[in-house]
């Protein structure tokens, strides 16, 4: 269905080919700085929500926490879970229906994991999720891109090679969503895929926060962690803690 795009995308191979060429230097760096910032004590419990193949819960494993990493895509989980060890947990699961009690000190959700769904009220459903399963005083780090600065620099179409396969991609802003066209062709056969994020605006994000029952305490704009320009950042990353 409709619905279900992201289950399929992000669960087909040629995903991860296209997005290969993901900078693993910056993420560590940006994950380091975070934890730095929350200044999270060792051993602290962290769910990595929507982890893929726990690129990130690696490195924050690599810090001294506790982390349980979750997804939707098996082959995702699957991969990730090669990596598994006392303190570094992997399971698959839909991040609407987080079954977790007060078990977490940090929830994190980073490179745009979030926004997926056709239905907004979705969104209420994963933060309601996420405050359940923190602690008293616990926090939430949010990273989303710049709705404001996606729209106004939006590339409508590009072509890029990865691994010897031609992806062209287009993109538009339609109905409240960037949707963006994925299309190539592999060993004789065509590919389409769609990805579809809401398209949320800092402003709102912050609103959908705060009525979830979480204070914003940091925001930024960049993963060197910069302060977040509304006209010129990449990236919209919020810290809050449940009220």
């Amino acid at each position: 269905t409709e619905e279900k795009w992201f289950a399929t995308w992000f669960d087909s191979v040629y995903y991860h080919t296209l997005y290969s060429n993901r900078d693993e230097k910056e993420a560590q760096v940006f994950i380091e700085k975070l934890f730095f910032v929350i200044k999270t004590p060792n051993h602290s419990r962290i769910l990595d929500l929507a982890c893929g193949k726990g690129r990130h819960s690696f490195t924050i494993a690599n810090l001294g926490m506790d982390v349980l990493g979750i997804d939707l895509s098996p082959s995702s989980i699957q991969e990730a879970s090669k990596s598994e060890y006392a303190s570094l947990q992997f399971v698959e699961g839909d991040m609407r229906m987080l079954q977790f009690n007060q078990e977490f000190d940090v929830v994190v959700n980073l490179f745009t994991s979030f926004g997926y769904f056709e239905n907004l009220s979705d969104n209420e459903k994963v933060l309601d999720g996420v405050k359940r399963s923190l602690k008293n005083g616990g926090l939430f780090v949010l990273d989303f891109f710049n709705g404001v600065k996606v729209e106004k620099d939006l590339v409508k179409n590009e072509s890029l090679i990865r691994g010897g396969v031609r992806f062209d991609i287009s993109r538009k802003v339609e109905n409240g969503r960037v949707i963006k066209d994925i299309r190539f062709d592999d060993k004789g056969k065509s590919h389409h895929f769609q990805e579809k994020v809401q398209l949320i605006y800092p402003q709102e994000f912050m609103s959908m926060l705060e009525n979830s029952g979480f204070e914003i305490i940091h925001t930024f704009g960049t993963y060197q962690l910069d302060a977040f320009e509304k006209a010129t950042s990449d990236r919209f990353i919020t810290i809050s803690r449940v009220k």
